[in-house]
């Protein structure tokens, strides 16, 4: 399956960025969404159509997850799903931005088993196929393996950080950010950075892509506490995320604290 399917995620993926990039950024009509779940533009609907129309036409007995389409059961139903984001790191694109990315999955029975994340103002197509390898433009991928040090890079929001979310207090790691969580999965897998990780509840299609490209890759990634990602909830959502090489990703877990 996913030898077929990852060549149809790569040639979506690229006519979702000409219809991305067909938009300027600031002058993009936008809006915010209701219960402070952030921006959304034009370009992000005409980018969920397009992938809808080529994706679902190319595999009619998908089902179909995407953050720009109203949610209905009869995804849970399928085998195998389609798991959608059409522009991650909206904010990135409305500010005129380069890192913002495409992100295309499918999970078959929870798991996922090829992606594509795209980031067409960077010339960047990341894929992955289960058993496949990850690859950037076509160059395979190797994630680090880089324990806890403190130089020991990690991409995480600042307020990751605060010593409440760790045992003993948070650990001596040099972190970084960039806006978009596939890309920052990507950059995990392409071992640019030591890790990632995010303790907020995290949308399935903001993880879905980059969790393979990091798995095939050679890292690891988990929920917080440590436990596998499963795909294709009821609730779309993950206890937060910890990605990184297999030493780092130990590590890091070993420390976090019990949510609170």
């Amino acid at each position: 399956m996913p030898a077929a399917d990852l060549p149809l995620l790569v040639d979506a993926a690229r006519i979702a960025g000409r219809v991305a990039t067909s938009f300027v950024g600031p002058s993009a009509a936008r809006w915010d969404k209701p219960d402070d779940a952030g921006p959304v533009t034009e370009a992000d609907l005409a980018v969920n159509d397009a992938l809808a129309s080529s994706l679902r036409l190319a595999r009619p007995d998908y089902g179909w997850l995407s953050e720009e389409t109203e949610d209905d059961d009869a995804r849970l139903s399928a085998d195998t799903v389609f798991i959608i984001d059409p522009i991650d790191g909206t904010r990135s694109f409305v500010e005129g931005g380069r890192t913002w990315a495409i992100s295309i999955a499918i999970a078959h029975k929870g798991q996922i088993s090829a992606a594509v994340i795209y980031l067409p103002r960077r010339g960047k197509l990341y894929a992955a196929g289960i058993g496949l390898g990850a690859t950037l433009n076509g160059a395979s991928l190797t994630a680090t393996q880089a324990g806890m040090a403190p130089d020991s890079t990690v991409l995480a929001a600042r307020p990751t950080f605060h010593d409440k979310h760790w045992r003993d207090g948070a650990p001596p790691i040099d972190r970084h950010y960039r806006p978009s969580l596939a890309y920052r999965l990507s950059l995990v897998g392409q071992g640019r950075f030591d890790g990632m990780l995010t303790l907020r509840p995290s949308w399935e299609w903001d993880i879905a892509a980059g969790a393979l490209i990091v798995t095939e890759a050679g890292g690891r990634i988990t929920d917080r506490t440590g436990a596998p990602l499963r795909f294709n909830n009821a609730h779309p959502a993950l206890n937060g995320v910890v990605a990184a090489g297999p030493h780092l990703h130990s590590a890091l877990v070993g420390r976090l604290g019990p949510v609170r």
